[in-house]
């Protein structure tokens, strides 16, 4: 369920304002719309870190240091990554680590899941990275997206 709400934040807005520019005539560019989500998606994440805090450090493998301390800090990146991907020149840049961000976090859903941390459905054990795999792939590269990377594209 949380996964299907995180869908609807990072998707959501980008569908809302397809449907307005068409009913409205107007031209929003689909990256833009993209990032609409994307802001949406990393603020909502970034305010779990502070009132989840406790819930989230649990999540953290006990061989890295400072739990807490590194909850907040992530939770600091994304609401500035959320933010920057509106600065135009800073929007690829930010798009970059926060990507970097999303995979270097995938080890600690992974440890989750295993371990059954009862946070975000990772209490459902190893089946829950079926789901929670394929959606971080799926955040990685509507980021990839919405802040204009092109580093596939044949010059």
């Amino acid at each position: 369920m949380q996964l299907f709400f995180l869908l609807l934040l990072l998707v959501g807005p980008y569908v809302i304002l397809s449907l307005i520019a068409r009913l409205a005539g107007l031209e929003i560019a689909k990256p833009t719309r993209a990032r609409v989500g994307v802001t949406l998606f990393f603020l909502f994440t970034a305010l779990g870190h502070f009132i989840m805090t406790e819930q989230m450090a649990a999540m953290v493998p006990p061989s890295i240091p400072y739990p807490i301390q590194l909850i907040y800090l992530t939770g600091v990146l994304e609401a500035l990554g959320a933010l920057g991907v509106w600065v135009p020149k800073l929007t690829r840049l930010t798009g970059v680590c926060l990507i970097l961000m999303l995979l270097f976090l995938l080890p600690a859903n992974i440890y989750s899941a295993f371990n059954r941390i009862d946070f975000g459905g990772h209490g459902a054990g190893p089946v829950y990275l079926l789901l929670r795999v394929p959606f971080q792939f799926f955040v990685i590269w509507w980021t990839y997206f919405a802040t204009e990377q092109h580093w596939f594209r044949r010059r």
